[in-house]
């Protein structure tokens, strides 16, 4: 394990991190922003690093979240605002964000269950939680399993089935919206709670 969640990695790994992984899909995160039944205009990505996925969010106020310094440097060189800190206590007040969103780090996040929980409180009422992963019931997301329990790394990958059963229970309602190696769930905050 390098870290809670990795983190010494990324640090060491920030230099190179955007020159070896894709661009976030924009359209698949502006369909699950689309789910909210409230205005999108405060997203906070949690696991952001670099800012990667944060740039292809079409909002007035974007912030990147995360423990890892060295990517948040890169983060704050594109000119993102950027909170450093662990997603099992986020520092944001109750209500306050209207969507949070997550590209490729749920699996590196230990402790998902108050990681949900967390997002679940920062989120205003209407508000969703995207989350984009790799699906290790896939034959290269088995193969990306075992490359990261290769090179030491902390991961818990969790299925779509899974995945949307975790977020039901914090009290969301979660819906698959597209599966293949790489997923997407997006799950509302109910209006009442």
């Amino acid at each position: 394990m390098h870290g809670p969640g990795d983190t010494r990695f990324f640090d060491w790994f920030a230099p190179l991190y955007d020159l070896v992984m894709p661009s976030a899909e924009a359209g698949r995160l502006a369909t699950a922003l689309d789910r909210a039944s409230r205005p999108v205009e405060r997203v906070v990505d949690i696991g952001g690093g670099s800012g990667r996925a944060t740039l292809a969010l079409d909002v007035p106020e974007r912030v990147v979240f995360d423990l890892s310094a060295g990517m948040l440097a890169r983060a704050r060189r594109r000119g993102l605002d950027c909170v450093r800190g662990d997603a099992r206590a986020l520092p944001f007040a109750d209500d306050s964000v209207d969507a949070v969103t997550v590209v490729d780090a749920f699996h590196h996040m230990p402790g998902q269950r108050t990681v949900v929980e967390e997002v679940y409180r920062v989120l205003a009422p209407g508000g969703v939680f995207a989350v984009r992963e790799f699906n290790p019931e896939t034959i290269r997301g088995r193969g990306l399993v075992l490359a990261e329990r290769a090179i030491g790394f902390g991961s818990t990958f969790a299925t779509p089935r899974d995945l949307t059963e975790l977020l039901d229970g914090a009290g969301f309602d979660a819906d698959v919206l597209d599966t293949g190696f790489e997923y997407t769930v997006v799950a509302k905050k109910r209006e009442s709670h």
